[in-house]
């Protein structure tokens, strides 16, 4: 009877989008047109973003463009979105490191390419497809922390907001210096910023383009904690150690739970009490639940 219910329930618009793979928040009807968007990045090659998965479940993406401070070329955004979408697809995943290659985080666009697409329809098409891109990353059913070592800048500020949480080294920094470039952010960076620390810290963050050490960065909780490690493999190690404490378990409870999170962020109430239901009836009774329920008898006797 149960089962019955939840599958006739009526399912809004948002929480098909949120819960769906593969949907983006902007198409045709936007005046979005992805190819065209795509064929145009392809022009702006250099660096790439790879992807490693561990078998403990947690992931690796990794921007690499040293040369240029890993700062994403139009090829970069592609990959981005072509390893979203596997992750999207990976039902082992648990959890997902995002960083950059050589001791630095992302500085953002790289100028090459913003040179070129100048206009403001260009502008707006890059905002949209990165704004698709990094919305679907922050949906991935994965708990994802960005691991920023060096500096973060500009769009690369705006990535670590994608994450769930951030770590960040002794001497790195966070700065969202779309000001002092005479435009805002445009890759979500604003709405997600004031998501985690509020409006009036947000303001302050943006207006004074104000570049975030690790302190002041800890202080107003836009980072989680400061790594004791500036060396790049170490780092590596302790933020996978601060990771696994949130990803103890079977996968597809871990999943879920970050799906909850995700529709209670973004979802109204009725909503997200209707997709936490439907959530619940995807891992009551399964394997995980059955083994619990077994071992906690045991435990009583």
């Amino acid at each position: 009877m149960a089962r019955r219910v939840l599958t006739t329930s009526p399912i809004p618009m948002k929480t098909k989008l949120l819960h769906q793979i593969g949907l983006s928040l902007y198409n045709t009807s936007h005046g979005f047109h992805e190819e065209e968007v795509k064929r145009k990045l392809e022009q702006f090659p250099g660096g790439s973003v790879d992807l490693q998965k561990e078998d403990s479940g947690i992931g690796i993406l990794t921007l690499n463009n040293p040369s240029k401070m890993n700062a994403f070329s139009g090829v970069m955004m592609l990959q981005l979105l072509e390893k979203v979408i596997e992750l999207e697809n990976w039902t082992e995943g648990k959890g997902l490191i995002v960083r950059g290659a050589k001791n630095t985080f992302s500085s953002g666009s790289d100028l090459n390419a913003v040179k070129e697409l100048g206009t403001p329809e260009d502008g707006m098409a890059v905002c949209m497809f990165m704004q698709n891109t990094l919305t679907r990353f922050m949906r991935l059913p994965l708990i994802s922390v960005a691991l920023v070592q060096g500096r973060a800048l500009g769009g690369g500020a705006e990535v670590t907001t994608a994450c769930d949480f951030r770590l960040m080294t002794t001497e790195s920094e966070i700065r969202f210096v779309h000001k002092e470039m005479g435009i805002i952010p445009s890759w979500g960076g604003t709405a997600r910023l004031v998501e985690i620390i509020g409006s009036r810290q947000a303001l302050k963050v943006l207006s004074g383009a104000l570049k975030l050490d690790s302190k002041k960065a800890l202080q107003i909780g836009v980072v989680e904690e400061v790594l004791q490690s500036s060396d790049e493999t170490e780092c590596l190690r302790e933020a996978q150690e601060w990771l696994q404490q949130f990803i103890k378990g079977p996968p597809e409870v871990i999943r879920a739970l970050k799906k909850s999170v995700s529709s209670g962020k973004e979802l109204c109430l009725e909503e997200a009490l209707q997709t936490e239901r439907d959530l619940l009836g995807t891992v009551w009774g399964g394997p995980a639940n059955l083994e619990a329920i077994a071992r906690k008898g045991k435990f009583n006797k």
